[in-house]
């Protein structure tokens, strides 16, 4: 809901309220960002220079920051006119309100530029979506330095502590939590991609653990390079900026166009698991593409641990009828069924199939898996071309490069210019004609290395390609579902190089990262529990275990099941008892299922901070739940250890067995008092179910 009073703007949330208002001057302000207040006691504050270092400008709470005047800290947003000029100085114009949308609508006094602030509630939960639009109204292009999608004040003059990532190839999502006490805190991308390291996001919160403390968060969604900025001032100001990287950044805005920034999430709750429980249910209904968003997605198997570039018709068919037997819904075919792809060093950009490795066709290999009971699913790198490849030949130019510059390969591969229209073209008809000649229910695009050589000679300002490659690819990824509704598409980057939210928006999942390894997965998939739904987080049983730390089959599965459950390893090599297992775990998380990818997650205990995983997902109506506890080799010797519940109906009973006993409990009991259990051993793993009486 919003409402206005004069100049003061009230967007209220179901718990919270964001307060803003523009000043006689037309500067605006941000007021309050927390629990909700009378709107009456609202006003803007009256704000002078305090000497001639500290001007009233570096003193404001600004909702958008403009570049220029006496305004020395960070700003959102900064421009050259046609003229040289490189400052903007901003008039109120008004606002609009519909519904649940917000518009403030500002000017340049001078210059032919409009900027329009955009906010929307959400009448069911505590996020608000923020995001940018500049109009230039002249007839010469304007050039942004700077265009982020939003600005941010947190209320406390105490130092806050924020949670990002610092992660890698193999190890995305890993927790990192810095506190700002002065200066500057920076996360971003150069890479072309949102990328394994760092996250676009912020999570500033102060004495807060899982159940309590503030916690003020926000999500970019945007899959190309951004920066997250935060600053805290000698007074206690602590300030964040979040958008589009300016680095090697200039967007050209030319007479009559108008450009959205990419959308922001954001939100104040009590405590991180409230957080995560909030933005997960807001991005099913709210964000993920509406063709799967509420639909369970399949158990699928993926052949490459099995077969790598080896695929053909008859290796692929005995895997998919071990994967039959064993319960899997969705057989996907990984890389090296197209061009002349025996290896990683050619074929990338030939989206064509490989008749030597199938001499009647894919069709010959989906008639069985879908004979089977299965769909069928595939693999392909669209950004993508290998030097030795026919596309490459034919086309050297569609690469970004430089003529004077050795192009630099990673993985033996180069990067498509996706900002050329020729090329948006073929990736789109080698896409589209490969899912309208074949029953393909699921594709795996894949992107595999950053940028480099980053050339584009077809743009007049060529630092706009890291903006319209990833739109590029946003729209190819439109186009198809559109086409093909009944087809999903999941985002890899090598890994979790794209799961962003902005990849959220147009893929159905994402792959969380390469490493399926068990016992770095609890840590990876906590980290991205925190602000992304576990609905679209693909997990994989495999037959990896990276650095020689070997666990017991039930163990992988008990870590997988708590996404969206995948199979990697090679059944041909499985023996009955390995397959048994597998059959069993898959038909337990069929039953489960609905929980894990639609209900409520509560972290009850850290794998780090208590050595012992224990999560739980608990259905809207508080009548179902499960539970997975799992230990990797707990230290010294514990007898017990009380498992207390979340979650739960205080006043319902419930029911629930482990280790062969089974309890009828309240759930008050179960939450405040807990189970004890001997939490020990290598390999510990136990999933509970819990039922209403």
């Amino acid at each position: 809901m919003i409402r206005c009073k004069n100049t003061i703007f009230v967007l209220e949330t179901q718990n919270t309220q964001y307060v803003l208002g523009v000043d006689k001057y037309g500067y605006n302000h941000h007021l309050h960002w927390g629990k909700k207040c009378d709107i009456n006691d609202f006003c803007t504050p009256q704000i002078g220079d305090q000497n001639s270092n500290h001007s009233m400008l570096d003193a404001f709470r600004q909702e958008y920051t403009p570049f220029g005047k006496t305004m020395y800290r960070g700003c959102a947003v900064k421009a050259e006119f046609f003229d040289g000029c490189r400052e903007i100085n901003l008039k109120y114009d008004g606002y609009a309100q519909k519904d649940d949308c917000l518009e403030l609508q500002f000017s340049d006094t001078v210059y032919p530029l409009a900027i329009t602030l955009h906010y929307q509630t959400y009448a069911d939960c505590d996020i608000i979506s923020r995001w940018v639009t500049v109009k230039n109204n002249g007839d010469t292009p304007i050039y942004f330095e700077k265009l982020c999608s939003a600005e941010f004040n947190l209320p406390s003059a105490n130092p806050y502590t924020f949670k990002n990532t610092n992660g890698a190839w193999g190890g995305e999502n890993i927790e990192t939590n810095t506190l700002l006490e002065g200066g500057a805190w920076v996360n971003e991308s150069r890479r072309g991609i949102s990328g394994h390291n760092q996250s676009p996001y912020f999570i500033a919160y102060q004495n807060a653990d899982e159940k309590s403390g503030d916690v003020y968060f926000a999500t970019l969604a945007y899959s190309g390079n951004f920066k997250v900025k935060a600053e805290r001032d000698l007074f206690g100001k602590t300030r964040i900026i979040l958008g589009m990287n300016d680095f090697d950044f200039r967007f050209q805005l030319n007479a009559g166009e108008t450009f959205d920034t990419p959308k922001v999430f954001c939100g104040y709750t009590q405590g991180f698991g409230e957080m995560s429980r909030q933005m997960h249910k807001f991005a099913v209904e709210n964000i993920l593409p509406k063709s799967h968003n509420d639909k369970l997605l399949p158990v699928l198997y993926n052949s490459w641990e099995a077969t790598e570039f080896d695929v053909n018709c008859e290796n692929q068919t005995a895997l998919a009828k071990i994967a039959a037997e064993i319960g899997v819904e969705l057989f996907v075919m990984d890389d090296g069924w197209f061009g002349k792809r025996n290896n990683d060093r050619a074929g990338l950009g030939d989206w064509f199939v490989n008749r030597e490795k199938f001499p009647n066709g894919l069709d010959a290999l989906i008639n069985q898996v879908n004979a089977l009971g299965m769909d069928f699913g595939i693999w392909v790198e669209p950004e993508m071309v290998n030097a030795d490849s026919d596309l490459f030949r034919a086309h050297p130019d569609w690469t970004y490069h430089y003529d004077t510059r050795e192009a630099c390969e990673l993985r033996n591969q180069r990067v498509l210019n996706m900002t050329r229209e020729d090329v948006q073209e073929y990736v789109f008809n080698c896409l589209h004609t490969l899912l309208s000649e074949h029953n393909i229910k699921y594709i795996k695009w894949d992107m595999n290395r950053p940028f480099s050589e980053t050339g584009a000679e077809n743009l007049e300002c060529p630092q706009m390609l890291w903006y319209l490659h990833t739109k590029a690819v946003y729209d190819i990824v439109d186009q198809l579902k559109a086409l093909h509704p009944d087809v999903a598409i999941e985002s890899c980057a090598s890994g979790g190089g794209r799961t962003d939210y902005g990849a959220l928006m147009h893929f159905d999942q994402v792959w969380t990262s390469d490493n399926t390894d068990a016992i770095d997965r609890m840590v990876i998939q906590k980290g991205y529990s925190l602000l992304k739904p576990i609905k679209t987080m693909r997990a994989w049983v495999t037959d990896i275990n990276w650095y020689n730390k070997p666990c017991t089959l039930d163990f992988r599965f008990n870590i997988a099941m708590q996404g969206a459950l995948g199979i990697g390893g090679n059944l041909t090599k499985y023996t009955e008892k390995d397959l048994e297992i597998c059959k069993k775990n898959i038909s337990l998380y069929k039953q489960i299922r609905p929980l894990v990818q639609f209900g409520k997650l509560y972290r009850n205990m850290d794998i780090d901070k208590d050595e012992i995983l224990f999560n739980q997902y608990v259905n809207a109506e508080k009548t179902e739940s499960v539970a997975f506890i799992a230990a990797n080799g707990t230290r010294f010797y514990k007898k017990s250890v009380p498992m207390r519940f979340s979650g739960l109906d205080e006043q319902k009973r419930y029911t629930l067995s482990i280790n062969g006993k089974t309890y009828e409990k309240s759930g008050a009991y179960l939450m405040n008092v807990g189970i004890d259990l001997e939490v020990r051993g290598a390999d510990y793993n136990r999933i509970i179910l819990i039922n209403q009486v």
